[in-house]
């Protein structure tokens, strides 16, 4: 399916093409490999034979921006994903520290729009259906960005036939269902990061397709111009959303081959030396990873030097992070904890404090264990004054002002029960390996108990006798003789824990659940000489210990979300698509912004993914019975060329069978445009295939009896098809983009989200099921 230049069939056999040609397949194969009749030179044909195409791609690229553009003001509203997306810009032209998921590329794209049209940022986007024209907000520059890219997106998929020497038809099926789909369309008329994502995974397989076109230019100045632009276009994809990083197992594969290639013995103009291929190696691991990586770094770079005022992204920082903000809330609130403070301690992750009251624990739990039936120490998500512990030292000195430092031993009492923190070997209530936690009388904490009661304070990053803080100290809290930290969860104790919190302690130290922050000292008054402040100077961190920090929370964060959404769906749904998401409705109106691809255009490219894969089952069994049913020419370009599309369909589709997080119908588009190739190459390959009496065969290659040559120049369809009819090529094409057609156009008011749709209208449209609004 995606080895260079032969076809499977031609592995391993003596002269054949497959072991003289240099590189991957990438959609040109047969284009070159149609060369290898040719018994005479053939001139270059002059740039003034393709004028069809040019007429093709300017008028497809027209199509495309009316598409994208038509009503892009409605609504005025803020709609679905645009409560993230728009927020984020409005946070870089204020400056604003946020955190998010997905790299930086996408959202600086629309920050960098609302610069150039003087926007300050004044509006968050708070909620769907917030109005744009209230509060005087851009939006239409915000929804030309995506807008732009996606109009772009369909002249990419167009070229990207086109460089592969396909077909008039073939190149304006494959453009023409990326041109009439209503979810790619519905993606990139709003302020969303797909239109960037899949014009960045366009842009990968073009540049590489032209790259590959020069490999017999090996290391001349075009050659390298391609192959940093390839390596250019993955960086904007991994840096828009990470899943950007298909792509670079697309590109990816083929090198591996094209590097395989390289290292045959019998490849045309002789074998390369060992030194030679290690060149060709180091200029595509510069080109398509060095360099991006590089580019990756870069658009990170630009958040940072943007984002340098404190905001709401601060709280997914370390302290040492959040320290190189201005107007950072730990630069005005940070306290040196004493020994007998009062304090509030917060666990930094699900946001409930430490509490606890005087019920008991049940004697025994649901499953039968039983507990020591001490006193609850539960996670509790208001402030309360049952949250109040004292912090006393290993040994109660009275000794007061003294600082707490790092790693020293505490002890905790509960001011309202007068009691001791303690944890002990006895099962936590919902985690039979971790500890249970409790609290003991004074004089048990001091006597019999005394090891049992005594804690660590342990500061994330923290440097030996480093003073405790309030909100600046990030710590875990170690039980010091069993050496498990203090731990919670969101699941709820059952009703005799008042649907709380579980606190326990957890064996696995490192992870960073295990961290709280001191959120307060109430036993300090406001006017105290102690919360007086010196101003302080904003701090500075190297750059990549910044990236590294940012890397894992954002890796951690993507990985969490796993909660259900009433409009998820799943991968085995897509290609058929069986779901849509609802992206705005409004009921006076009975309008509605329902995203859903083109239901013929999508059944039409998943028929054809399945044609595709009978298609080379079938040749592969008929050559093992000895039955030769195509020409070399045909069998390398239905092996390579569509076998490359069908490469970048299946990398960037079946690795969200392994994602356990959130999934949605858009996360199917970069597979769906390259579904789109499939189905142009295949049109050509069914209505213009026919066979060649100058192509040797199967078995004369394999016998030895006729050699390939080496191809040396790429070879367009007008000579490939040369003296063939393309009418039942254009009569296909015809056929699949008029129904295509009235799929989009049937479809339309859910994706332009007007006019508002009657009862009956609506119903009409509920194929498959679809969760429509307003069908009643």
């Amino acid at each position: 399916m995606s080895t260079p230049q032969g076809s499977l069939r031609l592995r391993n056999v003596p002269g054949s093409s497959s072991k003289k040609k240099s590189s991957s397949q990438a959609g040109t194969d047969s284009d070159v490999d149609s060369l290898d009749k040719v018994k005479k030179p053939i001139a270059s044909p002059s740039s003034g034979s393709e004028w069809d195409y040019k007429i093709g791609f300017v008028v497809i690229t027209v199509l495309a921006f009316i598409s994208r553009f038509w009503g892009i003001s409605h609504p005025n509203e803020v709609v679905f994903d645009e409560v993230h997306f728009g927020k984020f810009a409005s946070y870089y032209l204020e400056r604003t520290y946020f955190f998010d998921v997905h790299p930086p590329f996408g959202k600086l794209l629309f920050a960098l729009m609302g610069w150039l049209v003087g926007y300050d940022g004044h509006f968050h986007f708070e909620n769907i259906g917030d109005s744009y024209i209230a509060n005087k907000v851009p939006y239409v520059a915000f929804r030309a960005m995506p807008a732009l890219l996606g109009s772009l997106t369909v002249s990419v998929t167009y070229l990207i036939m086109w460089e592969s020497g396909y077909s008039l038809p073939a190149c304006l099926v494959a453009a023409g269902l990326v041109l009439m789909d209503n979810a790619h369309i519905g993606q990139t008329r709003l302020i969303l990061l797909d239109a960037t994502l899949v014009l960045a995974m366009a842009c990968s397989l073009l540049c590489y397709i032209k790259f590959y076109k020069l490999r017999h230019e090996a290391f001349s100045r075009k050659w390298w111009k391609w192959l940093i632009l390839t390596g250019f276009a993955l960086s904007c994809d991994i840096s828009t959303k990470y899943v950007g990083l298909f792509a670079f197992v697309t590109i990816g594969s083929a090198v591996i081959i094209d590097l395989w290639e390289l290292l045959d013995i019998r490849r045309p103009g002789g074998a390369l030396s060992l030194r030679d291929f290690g060149y060709h190696f180091g200029a595509r691991a510069i080109g398509l990873i060095v360099i991006p990586f590089l580019f990756y770094l870069f658009w990170f770079q630009v958040h940072f030097a943007i984002l340098t005022r404190s905001g709401p992204g601060d709280d997914f920082m370390t302290p040492e992070f959040q320290e190189t903000l201005s107007d950072n809330v730990m630069l005005a609130n940070s306290l040196n904890i004493d020994y007998y403070d009062t304090i509030t301690i917060r666990h930094k992750e699900t946001k409930a404090y430490l509490h606890s009251h005087d019920t008991k624990y049940p004697l025994r739990y649901d499953d039968g264990r039983v507990s020591s039936q001490g006193q609850q120490v539960t996670g509790y998500p208001y402030n309360d004054t049952n949250n109040y512990w004292q912090i006393l030292p290993a040994t109660d000195d009275h000794q007061m002002g003294r600082h707490i430092k790092n790693h020293e031993l505490v002890r905790l009492r509960h001011l309202v029960t007068d009691t001791i923190l303690l944890s002990h070997d006895v099962a936590s209530p919902y985690y039979p390996t971790n500890q249970e936690f409790t609290t003991v009388s004074l004089a048990d904490a001091y006597g019999s108990r005394a090891a049992d009661s005594l804690f660590e304070i342990r500061i994330e990053h923290g440097k030996p006798n480093q003073d405790f803080k309030s909100v600046s100290s990030h710590f875990k809290f170690i039980h010091n003789p069993s050496k498990v930290a203090m731990w919670t969860h969101t699941k709820p104790l059952p009703e005799w824990g008042h649907k709380q919190q579980e606190i326990n302690g957890n064996k696995q130290i490192a992870p960073s659940s295990n961290v709280w922050i001191v959120e307060d000292v109430p036993s300090v008054p406001a006017d105290s000489p102690r919360r007086q402040r010196e101003e302080r100077q904003v701090k500075t961190l190297p750059f990549l210990r910044k990236w590294f920090e940012l890397q894992r929370s954002m890796f951690w964060h993507n990985n969490q979300l796993t909660s259900s959404h009433p409009y998820a769906s799943q991968p085995y749904q897509w290609p058929f698509l069986l779901r849509g998401v609802s992206f705005w409705t409004q009921n006076d109106t009975r309008q509605q912004i329902y995203f859903v691809g083109n239901p013929i255009g999508w059944w039409i490219a998943s028929s054809l993914i399945a044609v595709y894969v009978g298609i080379i089952g079938a040749d592969q069994v008929s050559l093992r019975r000895g039955v030769d049913a195509l020409d070399h020419r045909t069998r390398s370009r239905l092996y390579n060329s569509t076998g490359f599309f069908f490469l970048a369909w299946a990398t960037h589709y079946f690795p969200f069978y392994l994602m356990g997080r959130q999934l949605f119908l858009h996360h199917y588009l970069p597979a769906h445009l390259a579904s789109c190739l499939i189905v142009g190459a295949l049109l050509e390959f069914v209505f213009n295939a026919e066979p060649s009496a100058e192509e040797p065969t199967y078995q004369e290659i394999k016998s030895g009896k006729k050699m390939v040559l080496g191809p040396q120049r790429h070879i367009t369809a007008r000579e490939r098809f040369a003296g063939q009819s393309m009418v039942p090529a254009w009569i296909a094409c015809i056929v699949i983009l008029t129904i295509a057609f009235a799929g989009w156009y049937f479809f339309l008011p859910l994706t332009y989200g007007y006019p508002g749709l009657s009862v009956d209208q609506v119903l009409r449209r509920k194929w498959l099921g679809y969760d429509l609004h307003f069908a009643k």
